[in-house]
């Protein structure tokens, strides 16, 4: 009998061992692959400003930009930045075209069954722009109007999720869909719309740089703010940890506050969970 007894206990670790060998053999190597081939692909809206956005050189710049050459600099890394349909942007990360979706993503329920994100890096609003002609400076006056905003953005999900906002006031109870906020903001400036729905980040920076703030109205709905982050595949909890490690250092030695700074005047902080 103790014989027995000794013989399954054996079985039973024989089994266990090899159960943990299988687990290891297929875990995350999600880093691994990024740290053996020295490179990662990035997938963004490039004409989301100032996050990031091709330049008059046709070169992509932005604050999301410098925040991931500072990491993947800090790594060893070298990122590759590839514009892609934003409406497809989980499509493409679950295909394996990119590594990663680094570009004003804000989270949202909705993509957090999709996607695997980092910490947040920075906050985000809501807003409606409307012409100054227009008179239109508040939710009320919105309604009956033509709304725009960019397609499968987070603030069409914002629009969408809380219809009492907006969608119960504007025309046809939805909003028309860009590919881009630039081409909502021509249709904006052209009379085809009376407002968009877009962040606060693009509108003040956009106005600014063209020199047009006191044309436009900004104003918040009722929407509540919401955060931006890094979207992985599900599973890739390595690589997320290493981004979470890298946002940590550039708050630490001051490189975060350098790099806000200089796209946005301000020195951010990294909010708190």
């Amino acid at each position: 009998m103790k014989r027995w007894i000794v013989g399954l206990v054996g079985m039973v670790m024989l089994f266990g061992l090899s159960a943990c060998g299988e687990k290891e053999a297929s875990g995350d190597d999600s880093w691994q692959k990024i740290e053996e081939s020295k490179k990662i692909t990035i997938g963004l809206d490039d004409t989301f400003v100032p996050l990031g956005f091709k330049d008059d050189d046709g070169e992509t710049v932005g604050f999301d930009i410098d925040l991931a050459k500072a990491i993947c600099d800090d790594y060893g890394i070298e990122p590759t930045f590839q514009a892609i349909d934003w409406s497809m942007k989980e499509n493409e990360l679950d295909n394996g075209t990119i590594d990663l979706i680094w570009n004003g993503y804000s989270v949202t329920k909705a993509r957090e069954e999709k996607v695997l994100f980092t910490k947040p890096y920075a906050k985000n609003e809501h807003i409606v722009l409307t012409r100054k002609d227009s008179g239109i400076t508040e939710r009320e006056q919105m309604k009956d109007k033509i709304l725009g905003t960019q397609e499968s953005s987070s603030s069409y999900e914002s629009f969408l999720k809380n219809p009492e906002y907006l969608k119960d006031l504007v025309q046809d109870e939805d909003a028309v869909q860009y590919a881009s906020f630039n081409e909502a903001f021509m249709d904006l400036e052209n009379g085809r719309l009376d407002g968009i729905l877009v962040s606060v980040i693009y509108a003040e920076y956009y106005l600014k740089q063209n020199d047009k703030l006191d044309e436009f109205n900004l104003f918040n709905p009722g929407f509540q703010g919401d955060s931006f982050a890094v979207g992985a595949r599900k599973g890739d909890e390595a690589l997320v940890e290493k981004l979470n490690q890298g946002f940590e250092k550039l708050e630490e030695d001051g490189r975060y506050a350098e790099i806000s700074e200089k796209w946005f005047g301000t020195a951010w902080e990294i909010p708190e969970e």
